[in-house]
């Protein structure tokens, strides 16, 4: 029965974008865009009756929330005078923070289990995505802060799909994960120093300025998640427990003597923005996780799918965002842009699968590295360009790439499934070994 409605809400949904067709050429363009956005809402819902294609699912929910700010992006801009791209950046941070709270340092052993791994696929996600999108800014004839977002995208480390797009790939998830979390931590110090290598022919970028972004954007939330994850379960010893606190209150030190170098900051204010920093990203947390454990959500399970839905929510509403504040200028060069993104993104998979077949390394890690180069932190480039004051321009090319790279990753994560890896338990201890 649920498999007959899926066909049916198929049918129904190639109709309503057939009828947007129909509509567009024939000049009706407020019936186009309700039809269209109409049409694609009820495949994202057709979709999850199919057990091979439901993970398109979300994708199409996002490509539903693009269509929708480019049809109609007054609604997407402000409310009455707020304006909506101010939800940015604690949008991400909360992304961020439930990230974090889905890991812990044991997600850190993999460099000691698999350095191989975890040095080339950092290394490559460092070396191929920036330069791909320098050579690809340097190749097409786009305006200069148009061409820094390509080049922004490449900078930032891997996004959050990779690690599900491994999983759904039978890649090795455990490397994805200690991968991705390296290529964050490293962040702030990485991405600004390639965008002012690669990028500050096109925009002026300010170093500090932009590591401190980025500290409070991903490493503040992330510590936050951290010490949430570590309180609402409780189970680490007391000496581990001390050493990670220990090591997070070093993390906001740090994150604050960059505040101070950044604003040519004074001690009284290096001292209230380390207070402030230390409520919020480690006492909030601490506290809040023992309260929802013991008094509100003792099912953790529960929890995290939850903050799975918030952070789903979150990137749909920042892509959102951001696609209506560029409108003008995506009616411009947004067909090129797709065309770029879909080179830079295709090639970071192919580079990064073809490096590690050619070092000799066993098929799961070839897909995971070919995923953690290939799929970038989208929202972070888009908090960067909104923190520049350029996210109508800089901040174009990641919410194209952010959709398209959940587009492309879980097709070639579909096709990857459907095949199995030689050697499978060979090939897993092999992995482990390196």
């Amino acid at each position: 029965m649920k498999n007959k409605l899926s066909h049916i809400l198929l049918i129904v949904s190639a109709l309503f974008i057939l009828g947007s067709g129909i509509s567009y050429l024939t000049g009706r363009m407020s019936v186009t865009g309700i039809l269209l956005i109409a049409g694609f809402i009820i495949l994202a819902i057709a979709v999850r009756g199919f057990q091979k294609f439901k993970g398109f699912s979300y994708t199409i929910w996002i490509f539903t929330a693009v269509i929708a700010s480019m049809f109609y992006p007054q609604y997407f801009i402000s409310v009455g005078t707020f304006q909506l791209k101010k939800l940015i950046v604690p949008l991400l941070q909360i992304i961020m923070f439930g990230m974090g709270s889905q890991m812990s340092f044991k997600d850190f052993t993999g460099v000691i289990k698999m350095p191989k791994g975890v040095f080339v696929g950092v290394f490559s996600h460092y070396i191929i995505m920036p330069l791909v999108g320098f050579c690809i800014a340097g190749l097409f004839n786009f305006p200069p802060e148009i061409s820094a977002g390509i080049i922004l995208i490449g900078c930032v480390p891997s996004g959050l799909a990779s690690n599900v797009m491994s999983f759904l790939a039978k890649a090795n998830l455990a490397l994805a994960v200690t991968v991705g979390a390296i290529s964050t931590l490293l962040s702030p110090l990485v991405t600004p120093l390639l965008m002012k290598w690669l990028g500050g022919q096109y925009i002026e970028v300010k170093f500090w300025s932009m590591m401190l972004d980025i500290l409070n954007m991903i490493i503040l939330p992330i510590v936050a998640g951290f010490i949430f994850n570590l309180f609402s379960k409780g189970k680490d010893t007391r000496k581990s427990i001390v050493i990670q606190l220990l090591s997070y209150i070093l993390i906001i030190l740090l994150t604050t003597l960059v505040y101070v170098k950044s604003k040519d900051a004074g001690l009284s204010e290096f001292v209230v923005r380390f207070s402030k920093s230390m409520g919020w990203f480690f006492f909030f947390p601490m506290i809040g996780a023992r309260i929802l454990s013991d008094f509100i959500i003792r099912d953790n399970k529960y929890l995290e799918k939850i903050l799975s839905l918030i952070s789903m929510v979150g990137i749909a509403f920042i892509v959102t965002i951001i696609t209506a504040s560029g409108r003008d200028s995506l009616l411009k060069v947004g067909a090129l842009l797709l065309v770029t993104s879909l080179l830079h993104n295709i090639t970071g998979y192919t580079l990064g699968y073809g490096l590690s077949w050619l070092i000799g390394m066993p098929e799961r890690d070839r897909r995971t590295i070919a995923f953690e180069v290939g799929m970038q932190n989208g929202g972070l480039a888009s908090g960067l360009a909104l923190q520049m004051g350029k996210v109508a321009t800089v901040g174009l090319a990641p919410a194209i790439f952010g959709p398209l790279m959940n587009v492309t990753g879980s097709v070639l994560a579909n096709f990857w499934r459907g095949k199995p890896v030689d050697g499978n338990e060979e090939d897993k201890d092999k992995s482990l070994s390196q």
